[in-house]
């Protein structure tokens, strides 16, 4: 549910800015089938509206989305066996499904492959609908938009909350909020996303007896 109302209100948001740009319904609802990139098709827009070269596109595109490296290693071994489901996982491992997937629990009469394809296959049709309203809403009615953005910072508060009060061990947690404050401090909020993730996966490794001596799904 938390991810179905921050997608559907990011979505829409997202929805509204394709509009406003003026640019086709069809691009937007585009890029949220085939692309699926969140935030990075927020910068999309403004790639679209004001092209650039190849070269910095590619570059841009790294630096928002370079986090998704270290997701990928989170899941190497459980997607293996995955058959074709795993190309989609794969292409479907958005910050949201990432949490989701790291932090269910999953009970030993459920498929572990049908959960994780079913968990990404509905998250992505919030953020498609969440598209579709947007833009309907954008090309009949015209109201103030500031701020609906913040609902993806609200989506992240509380699924943070709800692993917080699910596991007992919050190692995990609290390297996240360190790392990420330390990249903040010292490299800026425009810089400091991949200092943050170094920092943090350093971390897990030197408390990775620690957190694996705990709460299983921390």
């Amino acid at each position: 549910m938390p991810v179905l109302l921050g997608y559907i209100s990011v979505g829409m948001a997202y929805g509204l800015l394709i509009v406003k740009s003026g640019l086709s319904i069809w691009i937007g609802l585009a890029m949220s089938l085939f692309l699926y990139a969140g935030a990075m098709q927020f910068v999309a827009i403004q790639l679209l509206i004001a092209p650039i070269n190849l070269i910095q596109v590619a570059m841009m595109t790294l630096f928002v989305n370079i986090r998704h490296l270290f997701y990928g290693l989170s899941f190497v071994d459980a997607f293996k066996s995955f058959g074709w489901k795993k190309q989609y996982l794969i292409f479907g491992m958005t910050d949201e499904t990432y949490s989701l997937l790291c932090g269910i629990a999953v009970k030993e009469e459920i498929n572990q492959e049908t959960l994780f394809f079913t968990i990404s296959l509905l998250n992505q049709s919030y953020w498609i609908l969440g598209t579709l309203l947007g833009a309907a809403a954008g090309n009949m009615i015209h109201f103030d938009t500031t701020g609906i953005d913040f609902a993806m910072t609200a989506l992240f508060v509380v699924i943070f909350i709800e692993q917080w009060l699910a596991n007992k061990n919050h190692i995990p947690a609290i390297t996240g909020v360190v790392s990420a404050s330390i990249a903040l401090k010292i490299f800026g909020p425009s810089q400091m996303v991949l200092p943050a993730m170094i920092l943090m996966f350093l971390l897990l490794l030197l408390f990775r007896k620690k957190i694996s001596g705990g709460d299983d799904r921390a």
